[in-house]
């Protein structure tokens, strides 16, 4: 079987000549120019190699390679930089990269990499599902009143059996809540199955949660187990639930009523036992509305909903969290800066996070991978706004372009793309489909 290798290249001459050289030595190859656009390759398909160039028109290959590590996924990762960048190169191998190709590139040597990287055994991992390692290492309390609250409703709604429907913003620590719910229950001991409904592909998506029996479709080479039967006893966290297919709410909704499923050309149920919690940041009222989620689901999903406030409304905290982070950074990165200036504090405190703990933490880490001295000072931060989003509404004229450029401003965060273009998340999608923007 060809060997799979992804390219994310912006350069069409330079990718092409990449695909060209990979198809000529029978490689199975796939070029693309955006992050998103490898974000949605990866969720479907398992690659050998990712090849990604440093910069991009929606983002840069460090938040790639970050994400894919996030996601579990093995494939080694080889980033491409100009000799100018080599220290970010550097970083990225840091952070995990397998190696860096410096531009333009030397055959020989781009052939001798290629071809170490390949010779490595990667493990097979479904980047949807994230099974716990049943940790609380790294957990950090806010002081914050609205925290406080949080944790409170958390304590006591772990020991029941309801179904639970936390919501909040991206990056808020959804999943973080899921987790204390399921460790402060008694299900503690249990499996804790996390599944990004956003990933889920319409034809896998009954097999992946309910499972199949060999046969019952063409790739079914064997029997597989669900979600739900592995996560029996245990809970199963729903990330994103408004993403899934309404063909699928259905076969949820039975699974949730009766608590049996039945795996894909199996005439025969499965008793399960398993508890659901479920998040998202979407409007779900809205959704039914519109007929995209079934108002039956979401009233069984939501026998009671848990706010996670947005950091901005949690002031407080941020240094807290922020020295978290830091110490997480040092560990991973193997540095050891001391902390930050108060004049720091101050932008961190001061800055909007539309992006919340994920954006914090992205911010820290990369702050302690470029630091020169011994404390995160304001010259190694990021530039961001100080207090408020900068609105980029949509005007009459070249549309496209206009949400290109939210696009790239957001690095690839569609939900903040929108919100940069003052319209719903709804609409955005609706004119990414109109103008082919990946």
């Amino acid at each position: 079987m060809k060997q799979k290798i992804l390219i994310i290249e912006d350069d069409i001459v330079f990718g092409t000549m990449l695909e060209n050289w990979f198809k000529r030595n029978n490689y199975d190859v796939f070029l693309c120019s955006r992050v998103a656009t490898a974000k949605q390759e990866l969720a479907k398909k398992q690659y050998n190699l990712i090849l990604s160039d440093l910069r991009l028109p929606d983002g840069d290959g460090i938040m790639l390679l970050q994400w894919v590590k996030e996601q579990n996924i093995s494939a080694p990762f080889i980033i491409m930089t100009s000799y100018a960048e080599i220290k970010s190169a550097v970083a990225a191998m840091k952070l995990g990269a397998e190696d860096y190709l410096e531009k333009p590139i030397v055959l020989d040597i781009f052939k001798e990499k290629i071809e170490q990287a390949l010779a490595k055994p990667a493990e097979s991992v479904k980047p949807q599902i994230k099974r716990d390692k049943k940790t609380t290492s790294g957990i950090v309390l806010g002081n914050s009143v609205v925290a406080k609250k949080m944790y409170d409703q958390v304590l006591k709604l772990a020991p029941t059996k309801m179904s639970i429907l936390i919501l909040g913003e991206s990056g808020t620590g959804k999943e973080y809540v899921a987790r204390m719910i399921h460790n402060n229950s008694p299900r503690k001991d249990k499996p804790f199955i996390a599944v990004d409904c956003g990933s889920l592909l319409k034809e896998l998506a009954p097999s992946e949660l309910f499972g199949h029996l060999k046969g019952s479709f063409t790739s079914a080479i064997d029997n597989k187990i669900g979600v739900f039967e592995s996560a029996n006893g245990g809970t199963v966290f729903l990330d994103e639930v408004g993403n899934l297919y309404y063909e699928v709410q259905v076969q949820l909704l039975r699974a949730l009523q009766e608590q049996k499923i039945r795996p894909v050309g199996s005439a025969k149920d499965i008793d399960i036992d398993v508890r659901i919690l479920a998040a998202t940041n979407e409007d779900l009222e809205q959704a039914i509305s519109e007929g995209r989620f079934r108002e039956d689901l979401y009233y069984r999903l939501n026998e009671f909903s848990l706010l996670v406030s947005p950091l901005r409304n949690r002031v407080e905290d941020i240094k807290l969290f922020a020295e978290e982070f830091l110490r997480q950074a040092n560990e991973e990165l193997d540095k050891n800066i001391k902390g930050f200036s108060s004049e720091t504090i101050v932008l961190f405190e001061k800055h909007h996070w539309s992006g919340n703990l994920r954006e914090l933490r992205n911010v820290v880490r990369r702050a302690v991978l470029f630091a020169s001295g011994n404390e995160i000072t304001s010259g190694d931060l990021p530039i961001f706004s100080e207090s408020k989003i900068e609105y980029l509404p949509l005007q009459p004229g070249n549309e496209k372009e206009q949400i290109e450029a939210a696009l790239y401003k957001a690095r690839g965060n569609k939900s903040l793309a929108a919100q940069y273009l003052k319209i719903d998340r709804k609409t955005l999608y609706n004119k990414l489909r109109l103008y082919e923007i990946s």
